[in-house]
Order: structure tokens, then C-alpha cells, then sequence
């Protein structure tokens, strides 16, 4: 698939780009039931968002959604036992997700540590695959979510892909992380191909020590070297960010 176009958004703080992608997803999900019945997004972790989702349950507009009408995957998931607080899916939980009446068939955690696959994290991201082509309408590999959040770590990683990593050549939907540079060491990540078969990718970045790969990857590097330059939405690609992680790139490049 072709990637769309892409957008620049700065806002001041990392506070008050919580703030934004929290409206602009409860606008976006709104409009999708508007159009369709339904919606999908897939969820990412990280400081900036897991405090977005927090802003959600904040906001009086989430009454405006149908939540038994969204379909939630995660992107990533550190690869540790069910209940974890380090797992992206529980701190969603805890952010957001426990206050909402959500169908519980249209949830979808990845697997865990002595869960169904037992240690084997690569069967658990061979289930999760099979979980998003029984899921995907026909022709589709995957379903085309209508938004996809990822954030972006100093170095570059995006969901679980990490720089000059197996990840990065990978072309399965799903793929099981070993030895990830960054604790802890296994994970299961969405590839590229399913990232890119959004409909819109939010790469939501805050904080300086991040403006350097931002340059990078808005530039054009290499999704080997910067993981988070390898995905772009089909219809849209946004990237949203803060000050300080806009503050390398070319000020001609931003749109507030």
C-alpha cells in the first residue's frame, strides 16, 4: 500500500500534547462510527502515551463514542506474566480502558509470559498474527486500522523495533524481540507491514533528547537505521510533537 501524506503538528509541552492527541482521537474515533459503526486504534505505551489516554478518560466528549464499537490492538507488548505493570496493556488499563463499558471480544492484549504459548514469545506473536488476519475484511492481511499510536525512543525504536535489530529486516505481521537492547529484553511487536496498513499513524514524540532522530527520520532515513522513519499511514501520517522534540527540524517543516 501507498503511504499518504504527512503532517508536522507542534504544540508547547508534552503535557498539552497529551492534551491534543486525546481530542483529536476522540474526534477521529467519533467520526469513523459516523461513517462506518465502528472504529479501531492501535494503542502504544511510553509516557506521552499512556498521559494522552489519562486525558481521554478526562474528557467529557468520551461520551460522544460508542466503545463497544471500537476495536483496541496494542502495537508492542513486553513479553513478562499477565497482570505486569510494566505491560503497555495494563497501564492502559489502569489509564483508561477500566472506566470504559468496551465489548471485551474487540480488546485484544497481546500474549504473556506463561500464558497460553508458555515461554515461547515467538508462537505468542504467531497467535497475535492469526488474531489480525481473522480479524482483517477480505483482501486485507490485516485489519486497515483507522488510527495506529506509536511513540519514538532517542535512539530511534518504534513499537519494538529497534535500530540495525532482527526486527528491522523483519517482514512477518508480528514478531517475537529477543534481546532487546532496551529492558526488558523480550517483546512482541507488530513488523512493518502491519503498521503501515493504517489508515493514519500518529507518531506522538515529546522531549529533547528525541529531536535528533525526529531530524532523522523526517529527513528520510532508512527504517533500519530509524525504525520510526519506516511507517506511514495509507491515507495519513502525523507526526505529533512537542517543542523540544521539534526543535531540529526545520522550523518552514511545522504546522501548529
Amino acid at each position: 500500500m501507498s503511504a499518504g501524506d504527512r503532517t508536522i503538528v507542534v504544540v508547547r509541552d508534552a503535557e498539552l500534547l497529551a492534551e491534543a492527541v486525546a481530542a483529536r482521537l476522540l474526534t477521529r474515533l467519533i467520526d469513523c462510527q459516523a461513517v462506518r459503526g465502528s472504529a479501531s486504534v492501535v494503542l502504544t505505551g511510553g509516557g506521552v502515551g499512556i498521559a494522552a489516554l489519562t486525558a481521554v478518560g478526562r474528557s467529557p466528549a468520551r461520551a460522544a463514542v460508542d466503545w463497544r464499537r471500537v476495536d483496541i490492538w496494542w502495537g508492542d507488548e513486553r513479553f513478562v506474566p499477565d497482570g505486569d505493570p510494566e505491560r503497555n496493556d495494563v497501564q492502559a488499563r489502569r489509564a483508561l480502558l477500566d472506566v470504559l463499558d468496551l465489548d471485551p471480544a474487540r480488546v485484544h492484549p497481546m500474549g504473556w509470559l506463561g500464558g497460553t504459548d508458555g515461554n515461547d514469545v515467538d508462537a505468542a506473536a504467531a497467535r497475535y498474527a492469526d488474531e489480525l488476519r481473522s480479524a482483517a475484511p477480505q483482501g486485507y492481511a490485516v485489519p486497515p486500522f483507522d488510527v495506529l499510536l506509536l511513540g519514538m525512543g532517542p535512539e530511534g525504536h518504534t513499537a519494538s523495533i529497534f535500530p540495525e535489530s532482527p526486527a528491522a529486516h523483519d517482514e512477518r505481521l508480528v514478531a517475537g524481540v529477543h534481546g532487546c537492547p532496551k529492558p526488558p529484553p523480550t517483546r512482541i511487536t507488530l513488523g512493518f507491514a502491519s503498521l503501515c496498513s493504517a489508515r493514519e499513524v500518529w507518531m506522538v514524540v515529546a522531549g529533547p533528547d528525541k529531536a535528533p532522530m525526529v531530524a532523522m527520520a523526517l529527513a528520510g532515513a532508512g527504517r533500519v537505521q530509524v525504525p520510526a522513519a519506516g511507517v506511514a499511514g495509507t491515507a495519513q501520517t502525523l507526526w505529533l510533537l512537542d517543542e523540544a522534540a521539534a526543535s531540529a527540524i526545520p522550523r518552514d517543516l511545522r504546522r501548529r
